[in-house]
């Protein structure tokens, strides 16, 4: 059994062990976790139960990533997006007036229409039109965001009115135990140890608690509260209300944000292959889509694959068994919720920063020569961060791309459909300012 699973995930050509994978696993889902109750805490803003919405939480990114890893093989963690949790919430409920039930059957659509996009060959076709030069600006740009936001999250960067962002005060014990989870880590990745992350992560944690930094808060819920919002979307009303503006925001967030996601672990972990192209994506591109459909009948916002994922193949995983045990965790944290509520950003900041650092490496196979592949790479890397949006970076990055090639007369070497890609980029600042 076994050794048919080994063959099954192909661990003897990705060099795994399952101790590797499940380290891995749970790396992710330690850097991760707070979706548990970050998630609900903004979706109740729409008159959701708060204890349903976190166990369909726990629910939805468990199912997404046992699916991925059992389907696709991939070392792929998914749970509901954040971004899109938040537009779900302020723009479409609390916004538009729309009722919680009526915008899950806006999310049931549009993940219907993904699976139809996938069958269709559609998503894999947009996946492949992103030029391959493109990949480790990608990889780099999401590799600043991640280490920006664990930068926020410590403390150890905060908001400035005079100069935007500032250093924080390092006096306060939260960025002081992060710089020390940050020189933890480091010191253990110069010594080459495989469980670095999540050594750094527990170390850090522990001695957040020594200093009496973790406030630890028990509280009780009933998982059967998840039947305040099964099945209780309402399709009929999405249809009624002509709610094609939100199923194409929905959409198009996940397309592009999973696309950028997608690329980014891929080429960290060497999964990309030879040829430039990600096997089995339609594997992928399915277990996302079936994924928000199970979340949208459980009861949450649009599940997508998570950039946290990126610290899983940071501890070493490669293949499936990683999102599994990242996801057989999610289903047990229903049952712990209050213990890993105890995980301080402090603790899991300094493992988003260096992988970060990781992940920026990859930069260095970018042609900084050519100003038709470096000035499209640079406005990726550069965007990201800046705009907190994986699909603002890529779109700067691809059209100009697109610009450049058409410009200098390579117009003809692109598939056409980068240049489709480019106009409804183009289009969505068009909308975005319009709106």
């Amino acid at each position: 059994m076994r050794a048919s699973l080994e063959r099954y995930f192909k661990f003897t050509e990705h060099q795994a062990t399952w101790r590797m994978e499940m380290l891995a696993g749970l790396t992710t889902f330690i850097t991760m976790a707070y979706i548990i109750f970050v998630n609900p805490a903004i979706l109740s803003q729409t008159g959701m139960p708060l204890a349903a919405v976190t166990t369909s939480t726990c629910l939805c990114a468990a199912f997404g990533s046992i699916l991925m890893g059992a389907l696709a093989n991939y070392p792929l963690a998914l749970a509901p997006g954040m971004g899109l949790n938040a537009y779900f919430t302020y723009t479409v409920v609390k916004g538009m007036g729309v009722s919680w039930q009526t915008a899950l059957g806006a999310v049931f659509l549009s993940g219907i229409i993904f699976l139809l996009l996938t069958f269709g060959g559609i998503r894999q076709r947009l996946v492949a039109a992103i030029p391959h030069q493109l990949h480790a600006a990608v990889a780099g740009g999401i590799g600043l965001f991640i280490a920006f936001i664990g930068l926020v999250n410590s403390g150890i960067i905060v908001r400035s009115a005079a100069t935007t962002v500032t250093l924080g005060d390092l006096h306060q014990h939260a960025p002081q135990l992060a710089v020390f989870g940050i020189l933890l880590i480091a010191i253990l990745q110069a010594y080459k140890v495989k469980a670095s992350m999540l050594i750094g992560v527990l170390g850090t944690l522990a001695v957040g608690i020594l200093f009496h930094q973790v406030k630890y808060q028990p509280s009780t819920f009933n998982p059967l509260a998840i039947r305040a919002t099964f099945m209780h979307l309402d399709i009929r009303g999405a249809l009624k209300m002509n709610a094609l503006e939100i199923i194409f925001v929905f959409l198009f967030v996940d397309l592009f944000d999973n696309i950028g996601t997608l690329v980014a672990v891929t080429e960290r972990a060497g999964l990309i292959s030879e040829d430039h192209t990600i096997p089995r994506l339609d594997k992928i591109f399915f277990a996302d889509a079936t994924a928000t459909v199970v979340g949208s009948l459980a009861g949450t916002s649009t599940v997508t694959s998570y950039i946290e994922s990126s610290a899983g193949v940071a501890a070493g995983g490669r293949t499936g068994v990683t999102a599994i045990t990242t996801g057989i965790l999610f289903l047990l944290a229903i049952f712990i919720a209050p213990v890993v509520g105890a995980i301080p950003d402090f603790a899991t900041a300094p493992a988003l920063i260096l992988v970060g650092a990781l992940m920026v490496a990859g930069a260095a196979r970018i042609d900084w020569d050519d100003p038709c592949i470096a000035i499209p790479s640079f406005l990726t890397l550069i965007t990201i961060p800046l705009t907190y949006s994986i699909a603002t970076g890529l779109s700067f990055g691809l059209i100009s791309f697109a610009v450049l090639e058409l410009a200098t007369g390579r117009g003809r070497r692109q598939h056409w459909m980068l240049y489709l890609l480019a106009l409804i980029f183009l289009s969505r600042f068009i909308y975005l300012h319009a709106s």
